[in-house]
This record gives C-alpha cells, structure tokens and sequence, in this order.
C-alpha cells in the first residue's frame, strides 16, 4: 500500500497548470512497457481501446474486466497508473462507491468517473446526482491509506450537448464534491478551453483530438493534463489495416518499414 500511496502521490504532483502531464493511454501489457520505455511519466487506461482488444465497442466492458485489465496494467510497469472507469458502472452513488474500493484494491493511483449514462435517450446524469455520484468517488478516494486521484468528467460535447455554461457548472460542482483533476473530453476550442480553466480551481485535462490546439498552446492556456483517450489504440489498429490491405490489394510488403520500428521497440522495452 506504501508503494501505492507513494505513486498517487507522484501522480497528482505531475500536474502542473502551464506544464501539462502528456498522459498516454495503452490498450495492454505490452503498449504500457513500451510507452513506459519512451520516457512517459504516467499512464492512464483507455475503455475503448480495452474493448477493441475483445473485439467490442466502447461502453461493452463489464466492472469486473475494466478493474481486471486496470490491474493488469499496473503490473505491467512501475508508473502510476489512472483507470477510464466510465460511469462507475452505476448510477447511484452506492454503486460509484463499491467501483472505487475495487479501483483502490487495483492498484491504481487514479481513475475518472464521468457523467454520461451510457444510455441514449438520457445521456447525461442530471447534474445533482452526477455531483452526488463525484462525492462519493472522492469519500472512497480520499478516505484511505491511498488517496486516489479522482478526475471527474463532464461529458457533453461527446454525446450532442455542446453547452459550455453548463459544462462549466457541472466541472465546477465536481470540484466542490472533491474531484481532483476535472475534465471535459470533446472541447477543442482554445477559447473554450481557456474559459474552462479559468473558471475552477483544479488541474484541468484536455483529449488530444484532431483539431485540438497543440502541446503549446494547451500549456500556455493553463491545462495541467493532455490525455489521448483510444486515439494511440486505434492508431496502432490503422496501421494494421493499412499493412493487410497493402498484401492483399498490392502483394508488397512496405509495411515492414513501419514493423521493424515496433519490432525495434519491443525489444528495447521488454527486454528488461
């Protein structure tokens, strides 16, 4: 429990306002020793990188195999480890806080909750039991030996509710429940990026997307984490569809260029 407590610890300290956490996310074993051998500081999982590696989409992960594969990835190397939880696979707040016991028997020196439902025709917690559901992740969190990093998410520009005002309040009672990094994956405007960060009083997490603003200006920005969610996960499945369908369309094997770059780095970082 000491080592434990020692890499929560670590982990919070690296978050930094103005000098971001890169926090990447392997999808097993293996990508963890690898990213761990690049000189990453922390990892953190990614549940729909998980479920890709079952052959699943995203929300189709059970607690049990999501505090399993937590696990795993914790064995894997000496780095902190945080856990993609979703929802805490509940919707009361009992049920978030029995998520959190296994969380902390993981391993682990953080995890997210967030506020999406998982179901479509509601999916986003009303935002006093999505607060309700955050305090008390952070009773278990804070409460022991291991004080846990709780990151807490506000998930609407993922599912169609791109309403910064109320994204901002919900990021703003999740500081007041106790949340310790807060977290809204889909912005992508710097201008809402800075709002958001200016209006809590906690370290603040932003998903590296496709049109999001670079490292830099993250950092000047104020943001203390930059996570890539699945995107490292499905990029690694992208290069194995690109590398099939080159020896099934062309019959060549440029994909070799790409393999003896991975090959390379498995073997610098397993070898150990």
């Amino acid at each position: 429990m000491t080592g434990q407590a020692e890499k929560a610890a670590r982990f919070l300290d690296l978050h930094q306002a103005g000098q971001p956490l890169l926090l990447p996310n392997p999808w097993d074993q293996g990508s963890a020793k690898l990213l761990a051998s690049l000189g990453f500081q922390a990892l953190a999982t990614t549940s729909s990188g998980f479920a890709a590696t079952l052959g699943r989409l995203d929300g189709s992960v059970t607690r049990q195999e999501a505090i399993g594969h937590a696990a795993s990835i914790v064995a894997a190397t000496e780095l902190p480890v945080s856990a993609d939880l979703e929802n805490a696979f509940a919707d009361d707040p009992a049920g978030v806080a029995a998520t959190l016991r296994l969380a902390v028997d993981a391993g682990l020196a953080g995890c997210s909750v967030e506020d999406s439902t998982g179901r479509r025709d509601t999916p986003i917690y009303d935002g006093g039991l999505a607060a309700e559901r955050v305090a008390a992740a952070a009773e278990v969190a804070h409460g022991g030996p291991v004080r846990l990093v709780l990151t807490a998410r506000a998930e609407n520009f993922l599912h169609g509710r791109p309403d910064l005002a109320d994204t901002i309040g919900r990021l703003q009672a999740f500081q007041a429940a106790g949340a310790d990094v807060l977290y809204a994956p889909g912005l992508s405007r710097l201008d809402d990026i800075r709002q958001v960060v200016a209006s809590v009083d906690r370290p603040v997490n932003v998903l590296a997307l496709p049109n999001a603003p670079t490292v830099a200006e993250l950092a000047a920005a104020g943001v203390a984490r930059i996570s890539v969610g699945g995107a490292f996960a499905f990029a690694a499945l992208g290069a194995m569809v690109e590398a099939a369908r080159e020896l099934r369309e062309q019959g060549t094997y440029g994909f070799w260029k790409l393999a003896g770059a991975g090959a390379s780095g498995a073997r610098s970082a397993f070898g150990s």
